[in-house]
């Protein structure tokens, strides 16, 4: 299933497995999704991870909307990422990447807050859309991608203020560190890719606390 390689992506890009798989927790119907989550249900969105609190413990739970996986699966961007499924790639790793990291921290009893968890999805969209282009294109670097995934972006109109501050906020701080990327390492004439991925794994085991005062220049 290509939710299951692209979990298997971000945990080789940042020698980060965890034990669960994302696609056992997988919800792609919208009514399902409402039943378990009530007004919690994001309204006119594609992907949503949450958790809800049941009576033998805390229940995790990604909700990918079908027709996105459909369009996926016609379209295997881990074959090729392409302009026509660039978004749906980073619709649905988004939702993985909140399933993976939330997995990993949990393991290590480590806090995670919201603005860490959309900065950390931001960071791994663009990495692994960098990893996947250089690799299906012979090692040519992605021209284009950071205005792609940080400038042209649009939110949900019906976002309360908090949330698309804090959406805003991660846009910022991930254009920043990969913009940051990009120019200490992968630039043509001095690609330098295992420093590259040393660094993308410094930055995944950064507290949030790290994360924000490294960024917030």
């Amino acid at each position: 299933m290509v939710l299951q390689r692209m979990q298997a992506l971000l945990a080789q890009l940042y020698d980060a497995p965890v034990e669960h798989r994302v696609e056992d927790f997988l919800v792609t119907n919208r009514d399902e999704l409402e039943r378990l989550v009530g007004e919690q249900a994001h309204c006119g969105v594609d992907e949503q991870v949450f958790l809800v609190q049941e009576e033998d413990g805390l229940r995790v739970g990604v909700y990918i909307d079908e027709a996105v996986l459909e369009r996926l699966n016609r379209s295997d961007p881990l074959q090729r990422l392409e302009d026509d499924n660039l978004h749906d790639y980073c619709t649905a790793l988004e939702g993985v990447s909140h399933f993976h990291y939330l997995m990993w921290s949990l393991a290590r009893r480590r806090d995670v807050s919201l603005l860490e968890l959309e900065l950390q999805a931001e960071v791994d969209k663009y990495a692994s859309a960098v990893a996947l282009f250089t690799r299906q294109r012979n090692g040519r670097y992605p021209e284009g991608l950071h205005t792609r995934l940080f400038h042209a972006v649009r939110y949900l109109p019906a976002l309360d203020e908090a949330s698309r501050q804090r959406y805003e906020e991660a846009n910022r701080y991930a254009a920043r560190y990969c913009r940051f990327l990009e120019e200490r390492f992968m630039r043509p004439r001095r690609s330098r890719a295992e420093l590259w991925l040393a660094e993308l794994r410094r930055f995944f085991r950064y507290s949030h606390q790290e994360k924000v005062r490294r960024l917030a220049v």
